[in-house]
């Protein structure tokens, strides 16, 4: 990636909806050359896609919680990360080092959703208990971070 490239890449995490002559003002270059430029973004998987931002609590899940999960000891991580897909509460999902092997963002309606949430979670084969934390607020989150100097090339 060049800083053309890192500019885009700003620029489309800032607004996804941005038109290719908006971004071409902001770099420097036409429509088609940001068109080409965003195309091979797309194609060695800088750009893995675009997405609304959108208020939970407005989706009636007004309840965020950080649960870590600690296996048993004849679990399979991977068999469990893939179960863990199918759990629709489940909104981000880390492997992880340390006591639990997997950490979760997961966002309910309310305490009786994560209520119900846990029980489901102990049940998947290889659970051996949880730890959840509860978000009282959220002070940023998506926050824009700078890529490594090491990946830019040209700059």
């Amino acid at each position: 990636m060049d800083t053309v490239d890192t500019s885009l890449v700003a620029a489309l995490r800032a607004n996804g909806r941005a038109s290719y002559a908006e971004l071409g003002r902001l770099v420097g270059l036409s429509g088609p050359s940001i068109q080409e430029r965003v195309r091979r973004l797309e194609e060695r998987g800088v750009i893995t896609g675009y997405r609304a931002t959108v208020n939970p609590s407005a989706l009636g899940l007004g309840l965020t919680a950080l649960i870590g999960l600690v296996l048993s000891d004849s679990a399979g991580h991977e068999e469990v990360g893939t179960r863990l897909e199918d759990v629709a509460e489940v909104e981000d999902c880390w492997f992880i080092a340390g006591d639990e092997a997997y950490m979760l963002k997961v966002r309910v309606a309310d305490v009786e959703g994560l209520e119900r949430l846990l029980g489901k979670l102990v049940r998947i084969e290889g659970v051996a208990r949880t730890r959840t934390t509860l978000v009282i607020s959220t002070r940023f989150e998506d926050r824009q971070v700078e890529p490594a100097r090491s990946e830019l090339v040209g700059s």
